[in-house]
């Protein structure tokens, strides 16, 4: 029952978002039933506009799964953007370093240095918060510039394509995930996705390490009671989460461009984010809303080209609902804490 009421809290929370949005349209002055035909159509009719959708829920999903992760021990990865820029960068390098491998190794050693890079970046704030109690948004957030920095280092410096725009060279044509519904780029790094998802929902719901991340994100005293080590698992989690983080960066340069192009990514890892608190870190949901966000990103473009509708606007959408996501939280604070009360002020009452 539970989460049949997380379903329709979410499909009221996206019907009240697009209410409101089409009240802004109205005081601009524009038609919002012609807006929202656009956006939709923009995002779902025609192969061009399907795969367009498609190739944004990837790196959505991907960042969006890295960030719930690291939540299920109570650390907030807001550097999964770094990761996912060091992990293309370590798969584009390997892709145009070790041409004339067999392509499924090749392949798999892309994958293999894009997750251990993005370990590794995510290592450092996990490491911290565990053993030293560090702020981890802090350190994720400045450490996101860090990793800009030392790509666009990489790419205009040792790495550069030496072309006029900042790049690597093009990675080995065996490397490159196919393109399937051209001449969109929607590529087969979606399946890789879903792949990685269904593994993740298996290990958090199933698995002895679930368990472990769970026990020691709601209680680490108890997980320490129990035998469980919440620094370690803490670790562990970043971990995972920075490799996920690593993938997602992969696969877009592997499926998307072919090479490292600077400053690829416009906050892709941060809207992955965003779709995870609206749905407050419900594994379940999050791909229903990653590819919700998917739609709205692509089918904004549409809707601009053809109704003059300000694409801003779909920024406002999602900015709406992130305000209802952070009201409900506040209506059950609020809840919480009148029972409280309640229940001090029948104490004395009992007692008597």
């Amino acid at each position: 029952m539970k989460t049949n009421n997380k379903y329709i809290n979410l499909l009221l929370t996206i019907v009240v978002s697009m209410l409101i949005g089409a009240v802004i349209m109205l005081i601009l002055g524009f038609n919002p039933l012609e807006a929202y035909f656009q956006l939709f159509k923009g995002a779902f009719v025609g192969k061009l506009n399907l795969g367009t959708t498609l190739q944004k829920f990837v790196p959505l999903l991907l960042t969006a799964m890295a960030f719930v992760i690291s939540s299920r021990v109570g650390v907030f990865n807001v550097g999964v953007e770094g990761e996912l820029y060091l992990g293309a960068m370590a798969a584009a390098w390997v892709g145009f370093t070790f041409k004339g491998l067999p392509a499924p190794i090749h392949l798999i050693l892309c994958f293999a240095a894009a997750m251990l890079v993005g370990a590794a970046w995510a290592y450092i704030p996990g490491s911290l918060k565990a053993r030293l109690g560090v702020n981890e948004v802090c350190v994720t957030i400045l450490m996101n510039y860090v990793a800009k920095y030392i790509t666009s280092y990489l790419v205009n410096g040792p790495f550069s394509a030496k072309t006029g725009v900042p790049q690597t060279p093009a990675v080995a044509d065996g490397v490159k995930l196919t393109q399937f519904m051209k001449p969109s780029q929607a590529h087969t790094g979606l399946f890789i996705a879903i792949a990685v998802v269904v593994v993740i929902f298996w290990l958090m719901s199933r698995s002895t390490m679930g368990y472990k991340f769970t026990s020691a994100g709601l209680n680490p005293l108890h997980a320490q009671y129990v035998g469980i080590d919440p620094k370690k698992t803490m670790i562990r989690a970043m971990l995972l989460s920075g490799a996920v983080g690593g993938i997602a960066g992969a696969i877009e340069i592997l499926g998307v461009y072919g090479y490292f192009l600077d400053n690829f990514s416009s906050g892709i890892a941060m809207d992955g984010m965003l779709a995870a608190l609206i749905v407050k870190n419900d594994i379940k949901m999050v791909p229903l809303m990653a590819f919700f966000l998917a739609v709205l990103k692509s089918g904004a473009l549409g809707m601009e080209r053809y109704t003059g509708v300000p694409k801003s606007i779909v920024d406002t959408i999602i900015a709406i609902f992130i305000i209802f996501a952070t009201m409900e939280a506040l209506f059950a604070f609020h809840k919480r804490h009148k029972a409280k009360k309640e229940e001090k002020s029948a104490q004395p009452s009992k007692q008597n």
